[in-house]
């Protein structure tokens, strides 16, 4: 990946072989694992190989593409083909929360979990049709430096690196948080230092190649994720109603889940976000139900490292595909996640509830030692875990549907040792949640050192500082922010869902009324822009840290993973309110914006004479 192969085409026209070669790899490594557990080597052993070897290849890839070239570190040379885009963009997004939290959601939730799936497709609705190929149009680094030149200045672009790095601090935890649970579990040492751990493979992806080590690392990834997520509910699907294709069959899972649950004591009730046990409409679940949607709708729509990845692509049209591939793939996983649940569900119902507490496999301790999993019985105090405080058991040894514990964020990782897979099929599913944990971590890692060291250090502190002293401070930087966000995710703050819930809310509406107010109305002036950002910001922010951490009450019933209900309104409002109060954009800043609406042509920036060519 040496920059005379890129340049020369020979590595960006051989993508198609080169990551066939490694997905033939990857598929060998996982058979060679089977044989080697056939053999009777210790799971330990699989499953430090799984972690250290997959991890391994991600730093390679790393090291291999490190560049000192400013546009090969921003945006990767903006030479990264729509197919591979998207397919890096798929990665990007899909997170801790969505390999490891969704399905676990959907689990515990049933329907109403449906709203993270709803908002988070959704979203990419409004990033295709509002702001991707604007922004790419516009052709700089990062969304703050769209800011600086939309909105005129410092101020602006400063308000924009105030939420950049709060929403992305946010998120980068909680894939730190899910590596820790990976780390912690597969190798046997302490959540405090797997999530330390589990920095290694991240820095020296991000620290060495910037952008551009970070978008081939994320194509490897997407294809390790999405492998590893298909791979044990097929095998689920074609175990329990003999067809391997469980996005279709998951309605038998149901089937027999509704078959078990009288037995097993569970209640029939309408629990949608729509009713009450009785059938009464519950006008508060379903405004949370609901609020959440939006709020990861618009989140999505403003979240820098996925807009950061639309800089990246050769042309307006390619940014434009990017996200249709980008839809695809993460399609991919999201109509899985349904059925993960299903299966997972019928799996615990068939094989756990009912056994005898003392009898129960190894798997419950394993979990159960890292908080994620709990069998609550009265009679055996060393099988209470920290889910079952509270949860009196019945003393009959036999574990009841009642006294079983499960958080969302186990779901995933632990159906294959619940369903009796081999344990190469769950270090696989870790493999495939620490890939998708690090390549989220790696863009958001990235486009908070790239806000700091390009935003505020080179734009508004040193604008002569050389490319080399640019590289060092954002490498320093980015290794500062993710031992400060290792250590956040070392004290268990709240679930990944939740923390990334939070991310969205604040980018939501700190960053979204300002980049689409900036695009689609001319008349949005500076005064009113920073005005709107600072209003949505803090007012989000308000009702979460006050309602999270100093017992505010809830404003309408509205859970704080929503804060943005009240973020997003309130910039909008200031930022119309204070434009038409103060003094109209000039005719040059009204040039600029028609010229990033056409899809060719020329930008005309209002503070340069010279027109940035696309």
């Amino acid at each position: 990946m040496a920059n005379n192969s890129e340049s020369g085409g020979g590595f960006i026209n051989n993508l198609g072989k080169i990551y066939g070669i490694y997905t033939g790899g990857f598929a060998a490594f996982v058979i060679f694992l089977a044989i080697l557990e056939q053999m009777g080597v210790s799971n330990q052993v699989i499953g430090y190989l799984f972690v250290f070897l997959t991890i391994g290849v991600y730093a390679l890839i790393g090291v291999i593409s490190r560049t000192a070239e400013m546009g090969e570190y921003y945006v990767a040379g903006r030479k990264v083909p729509a197919f591979y885009n998207g397919m890096a963009t798929g990665s990007d997004w899909m997170s801790a929360a969505s390999f490891i939290g969704m399905a676990g959601s959907l689990y515990l939730l049933g329907y109403d979990g449906l709203a993270f799936v709803l908002g988070w497709t959704g979203g990419y609705l409004l990033v295709s049709i509002l702001l991707a190929p604007y922004l790419r149009k516009f052709g700089q680094y990062t969304v703050p430096d769209f800011l600086g030149a939309r909105y005129g200045g410092n101020l602006a672009r400063f308000a924009g690196v105030i939420v950049l790095i709060s929403a992305s601090f946010t998120y980068v935890t909680a894939q730190i948080f899910g590596v820790g649970i990976i780390a912690s579990r597969f190798l046997g040492i302490s959540f405090e230092l797997a999530v330390f751990v589990g920095l290694a493979g991240i820095l020296v992806c991000s620290m060495l190649g910037g952008m551009r080590a970070v978008t081939w690392t994320q194509v490897a990834q997407y294809i390790i994720l999405i492998i590893a997520y298909l791979i044990p509910v097929v095998i689920m699907s074609a175990k329990v109603t003999g067809v391997p294709i469980p996005q279709l069959m998951y309605g038998q899972a149901l089937e027999k889940i509704a078959a078990l649950e009288p037995a097993l004591g569970v209640v029939k009730v309408h629990t949608s976000a729509f009713a009450d046990a009785k059938g009464v409409m519950n006008f508060t679940d379903g405004m949370n139900f609901f609020a959440l949607i939006l709020c990861l709708m618009v989140g999505t729509a403003a979240l820098p490292h996925i807009l950061m990845r639309y800089f990246t692509t050769p042309s307006v049209r390619d940014a434009r595909k990017s996200v249709a591939w980008s839809l695809l793939f993460i399609f991919l996983l999201y109509f899985t996640a349904p059925s993960y649940a299903a299966f997972a569900k019928l799996e615990v119902y068939q094989n756990v509830i009912g056994q005898q507490i003392t009898a129960l496999p190894s798997w419950v301790q394993s979990w159960g030692a890292i908080g994620l999993v709990g069998a609550c019985d009265a009679a055996n105090a060393d099988t209470i875990f920290a889910l079952c405080k509270g949860v009196k058991g019945n003393a009959d040894g036999i574990l009841q549907l009642s006294e079983f514990r499960i958080a969302a964020d186990a779901i995933v990782l632990a159906t294959p040792e619940i369903a009796g897979l081999p344990y190469v099929i769950a270090g696989l599913v870790a493999a495939g949640g620490l890939a998708a944990a690090l390549s989220t971590a790696d863009g958001l890692l990235l486009a908070i050192a790239n806000a700091l060291s390009h935003d505020v250090y080179y734009r508004m502190i040193d604008p002569h500082a050389a490319t080399k002293k640019r590289l060092i401070i954002s490498r320093v930087l980015l290794i500062i922010v993710a031992i400060a966000s290792a250590y956040v995710a070392s004290t268990k703050p709240s679930t990944i869902l939740a923390m990334v819930a939070w991310a969205f809310s604040i980018a939501a509406s700190g960053l979204f009324p300002a980049l689409v107010m900036g695009i689609w109305w001319k008349r949005t002036s500076n005064t009113g822009a920073v005005a709107g950002m600072i209003a949505g910001y803090g007012v989000c922010v308000y009702y979460l840290v006050m309602t999270q951490f100093y017992g505010m009450p809830l404003w309408f019933g509205v859970k704080n993973i929503s804060c943005g209900l009240f973020g997003i309104p309130a910039a909008f409002i200031v930022t119309y309110v204070v434009s038409l109060m103060t003094a109209a954009p000039s005719k040059e800043m009204q040039d600029f914006i028609d010229s990033i609406r056409v899809p060719k042509g020329d930008v005309k920036l209002a503070n340069a004479s010279d027109a940035i060519s696309h």
